[in-house]
């Protein structure tokens, strides 16, 4: 009886042991079998409209798209990070909680010591920028007052490498505000100068011209996707070949196009640019307004006021973000109001009608005219998750949200990012919003009084 214990003690024990040896040899994962065994890739990027935001009707952003990309060749979700400051976003990294960093990061060596920078992408310049009308500085010894930076950015690197040729520059760093709330401020005469990427500063500089540039302090950054530094090189290794093929096949460029290449957009009314088209070229489509503004029970003069500002009545116009057509429709948008060919105007006019009209069914009832029409403009830019938003916080600070003249006091909010983050549909350029709906309706004002006049060639003065 002992010798049969015995020997299933050693029976036992030799198969323990070989379980033991086997799991022993088995090789832990690595990060690429990581994410395939978790069907995701966790990217962090900082939230803004260089790097990813939340737009019209889905998320986007440059980096937003590009990661995407990358998430579709390995054939895995995509997960976005949004963080609202370097210093958590690189930590993250650095503790394994993140797969990359996609946020338009330059390369510097000193962060090569701890991070590992994968094949460049882009090119971008760094720019010290003050606000127009002052006195300019061509050089950091001539600064009359500090540098505000982000905290723990490639710029407060610069200024350290520039203090050694300039002993009496002084800086201050920040991690409350984000790039464009510093932008804001140099507007608002709080901040003196700033540095800011010449990317993000293409991107302000559209919509505020009133911000100069002094000079360069870097000519060519490489811009770069960051990893965690580790022996695995299982995901870094597919870097090279993604960006090659994103190079070759002519994506990169086509995103570079669509969010950051020149755009024109009017700022402000050319009254003479305005009424020729008015005569030149509303006629060709004036028919169209006027059917579809009656059937959705719209006025067609603002109609066309809307689409002169989308497009300027061009039916083939498309945008950076792919809206396209006479009154600038998204593909689901358009699928929504049952447009199938954009480009054709007839068809565009329709769909722009209708969705117009469902936006402004959707305004709140407690809002009356002309208020209502407002919001629902600025929904048509900026989108309705994030008038709501505006609505919200206007209230909560005591305004009045069924006023427009209240709103558009909050809807710059949604810029800044101790609003904004605390809020549904979260960042929102809210200052194009309200620039955008001021130019409509001086466009319709002045449509009106030129139809009213029987200025237009097609009026009847009545």
């Amino acid at each position: 009886m002992g010798m049969v214990i015995f020997r299933l003690f050693s029976f036992v024990s030799i198969c323990l042991l070989s379980i033991f040896l086997i799991g022993c040899d088995k090789t832990p994962p690595n990060q690429l079998q990581q994410i395939k065994a978790n069907n995701t890739l966790k990217v962090g990027t900082l939230v803004g409209p260089a790097t990813y935001y939340q737009g019209h009707t889905e998320a986007e952003g440059f980096e937003f798209e590009l990661a995407g990309a990358f998430a579709q060749e390995l054939d895995v979700k995509l997960e976005v990070i949004p963080f609202f400051n370097l210093e958590k976003l690189f930590l993250s990294l650095e503790r394994g909680q993140l797969d990359i960093v996609a946020s338009g990061i330059s390369f510097h060596p000193s962060r090569a010591e701890t991070f590992r920078f994968g094949p460049y992408y882009r090119q971008i310049s760094q720019k010290l920028v003050y606000k127009q009308g002052k006195k300019r500085p061509r050089h950091f010894g001539q600064l009359e007052a500090p540098v505000t930076v982000l905290a723990n950015s490639h710029h407060v690197l610069s200024l350290q490498e520039a203090k050694t040729q300039f002993p009496e520059l002084q800086w201050q760093t920040t991690t409350l505000l984000d790039q464009e709330e510093l932008l804001l401020g140099i507007l608002n005469n709080e901040i003196d100068y700033t540095i800011v990427d010449s990317h993000s500063l293409a991107l302000f500089r559209r919509y505020h011209p009133n911000l100069s540039i002094a000079f360069s302090v870097t000519q060519s950054d490489p811009i770069a996707w960051v990893m965690k530094r580790r022996a695995d090189d299982s995901l870094y290794a597919l870097l090279m070949p993604f960006f090659a093929k994103m190079q070759s096949n002519g994506q990169l460029a086509m995103l570079e196009e669509k969010y950051f290449g020149h755009v024109t957009r009017f700022n402000y009314v050319n009254t003479v640019a305005f009424v020729e088209a008015s005569k030149q070229t509303l006629p060709k489509y004036v028919d169209w307004f006027k059917t579809y503004a009656k059937q959705y029970e719209l006025d067609w003069r603002l109609l066309a006021a809307l689409s002169y500002q989308e497009s300027m009545w061009n039916p083939r116009a498309k945008s950076p973000t792919g809206v396209r057509g006479i009154m600038m429709l998204t593909q689901n948008t358009a699928k929504s109001v049952g447009v199938k060919h954009r480009l054709k105007p007839e068809q565009n006019i329709r769909g722009g009608a209708r969705y117009l009209a469902n936006l402004i069914s959707r305004v709140p009832e407690d809002v009356s005219n002309p208020d209502k029409t407002w919001l629902a403009l600025a929904a048509y830019n900026v989108g309705m998750g994030h008038v709501r938003d505006a609505l919200k916080l206007t209230a909560q600070q005591g305004g009045d949200p069924n006023s427009w003249a209240d709103v558009k006091k909050r809807l710059p909010l949604l810029t800044k990012k101790r609003y904004y983050r605390s809020t549904r549909y979260g960042y929102a350029r809210g200052d194009v919003a309200v620039h955008y709906v001021d130019n409509i309706r001086r466009y319709f004002d002045a449509l009106v009084w030129l139809d009213e006049n029987g200025a237009l060639p097609f009026s009847s003065g009545e």
